[in-house]
């Protein structure tokens, strides 16, 4: 093979070179031409240079054919990222379409003398960090020795009084840190931002690395990429090592998360899950006598430790934030008292903010005596009137920055604005100086990026940020990770942003060495098992669990009951009145017609209408879409204790009934075929879903409130529509006895069993006395007392106090209910439903006081 035909030039040939004057990360070097007068400290490549030894392999892996399996490669990739519900939500919407992520096919190919300059710089930067925080929360040396500003600490909202002179459990301050990078023209990397309150990204890169490494696996064995999961284990035993309780105790450590409607909260369910931690949010603890709990079915359990997901002012509404509903009253004196150590511990938000990035050097010098190995961008604090009277100059090459807004604050691009705008951001700045940080921009780094796009396949490069993360490595001090979440400018943008349209691609660190082979999939290593053998359900959990349960019912229910009446309104019966009548009263109750709607008796196309009309409503009615849209949100609280498949079908059966229902009110006329296509399909979703719940997920107290709430419905429902059905006369009615056992989803099983008779006593034991039936009331009574009698932790054969209002189906007979009062009514049967539909209403209020909310004695949750 001639080196033109090498799967290396192929791919050059059909790489462009990075932007001129950019660093080119495919062929290592400057792109050419470069701006007159630039000075070049490294290699300037040309637009056929060949790529670089770890590129060059990369491509070899695919091998000439393997170009033409590049779009088949990206959708597989998108593929698996719907599979697996990776989601980023810029801004989140309980009831909106989720922002899938967005991935790159071409990882960011780093070789291991490169990384090692990098993972230098950022270990030496950890140990600066955490001495500058030690002597800001203690000493404050630094500030007296005007190594640092005093309006920059005690004027940042991140630096919080309450924690001065408070020490850690375990003496560390900085668990987790990311550290923006980014390489300019000449090969170099410098810092542009750190992240130390809540860093975002260690979930995202894990499942970046899961799917790229899945689709070029010759090429990730062969190019000895690092793996990730020591640095996970590392981190996890760190922090129960340094929790109060230690290794001698067996340590609880949980994942505080603001909850679902975060941007990044799919990371924060799937870190939970892969660490295997429990996640949480601020309702689910509470401090009592300076301790930290965890409100579980089983009472309050301690908590150890906190890997927290928000940032520090929403901690502690009692000394932060009052107006915060994210964090726990309380914590800040737990936290004083030494006893729950948190990750990071709270008061790092100064150290986000961009003006201390020009301070480093000199801290460095002071506190190691040592030069920084990876440098910062170079900053002007206008703070200082000597740097300001730098900056002002030269902002029109320069990004402008909030001091205090911290690394996720907005920036501004000088070289964007117009001359009047550049004026008015100096007169801004000279109103208000400190409040104003001045940083060199650079130009980004290029990488080769996959297109398919009508105009043909081929590669572009994209401009890139690389976040690096170290984490905690108990008293080694801290590890970096081999890798990291490189993300790359959207297009004809100039900054790499997730938030501004910008994508993501795995990063391969390459060794020289053996491949470490840890994995945390299967938790197989003792000291990871240890504290996590028993899984609690939290009180918020149970409590979303209890409603998906009764919400898949519902949707279950409602859709059946929509279908019911649709088929009849054009079926054969559809001029029998007690039939119309049941339906109208059973549609109206369960919300799939307004109150304002008149009956079927009265205008039945009118009626048929409104009821298509309003499947999907989620405002005025509430309908099958209303519990279908409930039915995701319970889940997404609850996200991680699903699996993804499971999350998958809600999801899709949810944007697929909707979008349905959108064509279905598009087309002008309501038809009654199409709408009963729709319940077709949602009812295949929703048996998918029961299936699940009923197979896939395992038998704990949070299973157990799930299938409670979903059988306290479907007593309640079943009942309603029965009882309703003896009033109407529907039951009476040949075609109204029919359309009572296709309710219960007992029409073959009954016919096989009483083949045509249409009487009381064969309905009632089947509908009412059949223990072997799941859609009897009987079988419902006895099932939900079962599971509450093991909820409750009763022993064998008892049943608990909150079980007994929910009938005994023991003392039913046939000849009781069918039993007729001197109206000729069936007063014991009728009494029967009552006590079912009562016991669901009371069941749920008894369930929501017990478990749902801890209300006992919390005279002293905190301390004086």
């Amino acid at each position: 093979m001639q080196a033109e035909e090498t799967p290396a030039a192929l791919a050059a040939a059909l790489a462009p070179p990075a932007a001129p004057g950019h660093y080119d990360e495919l062929r290592g070097g400057i792109s050419a031409p470069l701006a007159e007068g630039t000075a070049a400290a490294g290699a300037v490549v040309g637009a056929h240079a060949l790529p670089t030894r770890p590129w060059a392999r990369f491509f070899e892996n695919l091998g000439r054919e393997g170009f033409g399996e590049l779009n088949q490669r990206t959708v597989e990739l998108q593929r698996q990222v719907r599979d697996n519900g990776i989601t980023y939500n810029v801004y989140a919407d309980a009831g909106g379409p989720q922002r899938p992520w967005s991935l790159d096919l071409f990882p960011l190919i780093l070789p291991a003398a490169q990384w090692q300059q990098v993972e230098a710089g950022v270990l030496q930067r950890m140990r600066l960090l955490e001495a500058v925080l030690d002597d800001v929360y203690g000493a404050q040396e630094l500030l007296k020795s005007n190594l640092l500003p005093p309006a920059l600490v005690h004027g940042h909202p991140g630096y919080l009084r309450p924690m001065h002179g408070v020490r850690p459990p375990g003496g560390r301050r900085l668990h987790i840190a990311a550290f923006d990078l980014a390489r300019d023209p000449a090969g170099a990397w410098w810092v542009l931002t750190q992240r130390t309150q809540a860093p975002s990204g260690l979930g995202y890169l894990l499942e970046n690395r899961l799917i790229i490494s899945r689709l070029f696996p010759e090429a990730f064995r062969d190019l000895r990429v690092q793996r990730l999961a020591a640095t996970y284990r590392a981190l996890l035993e760190s922090l129960i090592t340094m929790s109060p309780a230690g290794d001698a105790g067996e340590p609880r450590i949980v994942l505080l998360t603001p909850g679902p409607y975060n941007e990044t909260y799919f990371e924060h369910a799937y870190l939970a899950r892969y660490l295997g931690l429990t996640l949480v949010e601020g309702s689910d603890l509470t401090v009592r006598d300076e301790r930290l709990y965890l409100k579980t079915l089983k009472g309050l359990e301690p908590v150890h430790g906190l890997l927290k997901r928000l940032d520090d002012e929403f901690l502690d509404p009692l000394e932060l934030r009052s107006d915060s509903h994210l964090g726990v009253p309380g914590l800040l004196q737990a936290i004083r008292a030494g006893h729950v150590l948190v990750a990071n511990f709270p008061g790092s938000g100064l150290l986000e903010s961009p003006a201390l990035l020009g301070f480093l050097p000199a801290l460095s010098r002071r506190l190691l005596g040592q030069e920084l190995q990876l440098p910062s961008l170079p900053s002007w604090w206008c703070g200082e009137r000597a740097a300001m009277l730098e900056a002002l100059p030269q902002l029109a090459q320069c990004v402008i920055k909030e001091t205090y807004g911290g690394a996720a604050a907005g920036s501004v691009l000088g070289k964007n604005l117009s001359r009047r705008e550049l004026d008015a951001c100096a007169g801004r700045i000279l109103r208000e100086p400190d409040r104003h940080t001045v940083q060199t921009h650079i130009r980004l780094s290029q990488m080769p990026t996959w297109k398919s796009e009508r105009s043909g396949d081929h590669m572009v490069p994209g401009s890139l940020l690389l976040r690096v993360f170290a984490l905690s490595d108990g008293a080694q001090g801290w590890r970096v990770l081999p890798g990291g979440l490189t993300r790359l400018a959207g297009a004809g943008a100039e900054v790499a942003s997730m938030q501004r349209g910008g994508s993501s691609a795995d990063t391969w660190v390459l060794t020289e060495g053996e491949v470490d082979a840890t994995t945390l999939l299967h938790h197989e290593h003792p000291a990871i098992d240890t504290p996590h053998r028993s899984r609690s359900v939290t009180s918020r959990a149970a409590e979303n669990l209890f409603w998906l349960g009764r919400y898949t019912e519902r949707t279950e229910n409602t859709a059946r009951l929509a279908r019911l009446a649709i088929e009849s309104l054009n079926g054969e019966d559809q001029n029998s009145q007690p039939l119309l009548a049941w339906l109208s009263d059973l549609a109206a109750a369960n919300g799939l017609v307004l109150n304002a709607v008149p009956p079927a008796t009265q205008a039945r196309r009118v009626f048929e209408r409104s009821l298509i009309a309003a499947l999907a409503e989620g405002r005025k009615a509430t309908s099958v879409g209303f519990n279908l849209c409930a039915v995701r949100s319970a889940a997404s609280a609850v996200r991680e204790r699903l699996s993804k498949e499971q999350w998958n079908l809600i999801v899709r059966a949810e944007q697929e009934f909707r979008l349905a229902c959108e064509a279905l009110a598009s087309e002008g006329e309501y038809s009654s075929v199409e709408a009963l296509r729709v319940l077709e399909v949602l009812s295949g979703h929703t048996a998918a879903m029961t299936g699940a719940q009923t197979d896939r997920m395992t038998r704990d107290d949070g299973w157990r409130l799930l299938s409670s709430g979903r059988h306290l419905e479907r007593l309640g429902f079943l009942a309603q529509a029965l009882a309703t059905a003896f009033d109407t006369g529907a039951l009476f009615d040949e075609g109204g006895f029919e359309a009572v056992v296709a309710l219960f989803d007992s029409t073959i099983t009954f016919h096989a069993q009483y083949q045509q008779r249409h009487d009381v006593p064969a309905l009632l034991d089947l509908l009412v006395l059949d223990r072997d039936n799941p859609r009897s009331l009987g079988w419902v009574a006895q099932t939900l007392r079962g599971r509450l009698a093991r909820l409750a932790g009763s022993a064998p054969g008892a049943i608990p106090a909150i079980a007994m209002c929910v009938p005994d189906p023991q003392g039913w007979t046939l000849e009781a209910l069918c039993q007729r009062d001197a109206e000729g009514r069936y007063a014991a049967l009728l009494e029967v439903l009552q006590l079912c539909v009562d016991a669901s209403y009371r069941l749920s209020d008894d369930l929501t006081a017990r478990y749902f909310a801890h209300s006992g004695d919390a005279r002293f949750s905190v301390g004086a």
